[in-house]
């Protein structure tokens, strides 16, 4: 097993080669991945099997349980990303500006790799295939830091990876797994200066900000996930139904699946009753405002609720008066995620999409929609909830860095 500096060093040293690989023999390289995973499907499950066996044994959630298990579906789809990633615009290289001063020098501002990329995350294997895919397309090796209850599946992904790349006669550093266990691993990687170029926790707000708190080197901050469905007046009562239901139920343990539900008064009157039944025909259970107490039994809400990040079927309910006033809160207590609008009015929509502050807005669609894959990327290292560098759903570009190339024919400046 590699001490966390032998896998960091490893990775550096990867890094280099990783980014002079040509467009070709990375997208080669990651279509090798796809066949390799789908070909040792069975071996991955059996990992998986293993730390989901462990991990029920400890008492682990239902809903974490759900987070960590894999599947025939679930590793076809992984492999279908890395064929995705293949398809994708090789961000490397990519100039993005160029211009000619009046002293006669052309300036060009290029895209350029990261260099070693550190992923710090919780539980979901599947971010092991989804963050190597996107650091290597982008040229960079990545240092992969899972947490403890995913060790046998990430092990076995990684091994998978790293063998196709072998078998592409490319260095298998490229993709490197931090072998070394206990909790204070964590803390050391995150002041890697010497070797990591950039951090990306993602999980918990308890592991975000450790990492905030903590790195040394540059953090790219993910955010955990307070996302509102707000049902305006006009709304179309099926479309509210399915909206809010889909974005509750159809996963409850990720970070883009709604924990707080928002009726305008007016149409809570008329139909605030069928939906709640619906959310709790489906086992969600309410905790709501005095006001949306009146439509179903529910726990009155505390502060905590409107803050709440539940990860299951739990959901806070609030009635306010019109679409400012469902702004507001959302500014107050949202994570600056994912928020959602279902209205048939323009100008609602306009309001709330230019005034709710947000990685991402909605205007009649679910919030499960804020992924990687379902906006067009093959997959995502995170979502980034900052406003410096990357904002949403982090593909390819998001992860390179760039640098000026000034080409001139003698220029001395006076």
């Amino acid at each position: 097993m590699k001490t966390l500096l032998e896998s960091a060093a490893a990775a550096k040293a990867a890094s280099t080669a990783t980014a002079q690989l040509t467009t070709k023999e990375k997208n080669e390289a990651l279509l090798a991945m796809a066949d390799a995973l789908e070909a040792r499907c069975a071996e991955v499950l059996a990992a998986n099997r293993a730390d989901m066996d462990r991990e029920r044994a400890n008492g682990m959630s239902e809903d974490m349980l759900d987070r960590l298990m894999l599947n025939e579906k679930r590793v076809a789809d992984m492999a279908l990303g890395l064929r995705q990633v293949a398809e994708l615009p090789d961000p490397v290289g990519e100039v993005m500006r160029e211009w000619t001063r009046p002293n006669g020098l052309l300036i060009k501002k290029v895209r350029v790799p990261m260099g070693v990329i550190g992923i710090i995350y919780e539980a979901r294997p599947n971010v092991t295939v989804d963050a190597a895919s996107l650091a290597f397309k982008a040229g960079s090796a990545i240092l992969l830091r899972g947490s403890g209850s995913a060790y046998e599946s990430n092990a076995a992904l990684v091994a998978v990876m790293r063998s196709a790349l072998e078998g592409c006669g490319i260095t298998p550093d490229a993709v490197c797994l931090v072998e070394e266990r206990g909790h204070d691993v964590v803390d050391k990687l995150l002041t890697l200066r010497e070797y990591v170029d950039l951090i990306v926790p993602r999980g918990s707000a308890r592991l975000i900000n450790n990492a905030v708190e903590k790195a040394t080197v540059p953090i790219l901050q993910t955010g955990t996930g307070n996302c509102h469905v707000y049902i305006d007046g006009s709304a179309d009562y099926a479309m509210a139904e399915a909206i809010t239901v889909n974005a509750k139920t159809q996963r409850t343990s990720v970070c883009n699946c709604a924990e707080t539900l928002i009726m305008q008064a007016g149409w809570a009157e008329k139909h605030g009753r069928d939906l709640l039944k619906a959310l709790t025909d489906r086992g969600v259970e309410l905790h709501g405002d005095e006001a949306a107490s009146e439509y179903a039994g529910m726990i009155p809400a505390t502060e905590r609720d409107w803050a709440d990040e539940y990860l299951r079927l739990a959901m806070a309910v609030k009635i306010v008066p019109d679409v400012a006033a469902a702004v507001e809160h959302i500014n107050r207590y949202g994570t600056m995620h994912t928020e959602c609008i279902v209205t048939a009015d323009p100008a609602s929509a306009e309001y709330f999409l230019n005034n709710v502050d947000a990685a991402v807005v909605n205007w009649n669609a679910s919030t499960r929609f804020t992924d990687g894959f379902e906006f067009g990327f093959g997959a995502e290292l995170g979502i980034s909830t900052q406003k410096l560098h990357a904002r949403g759903p982090m593909g390819l570009e998001e992860i390179t860095s760039y640098k000026y190339q000034v080409i001139g024919t003698g220029q001395v400046r006076p």
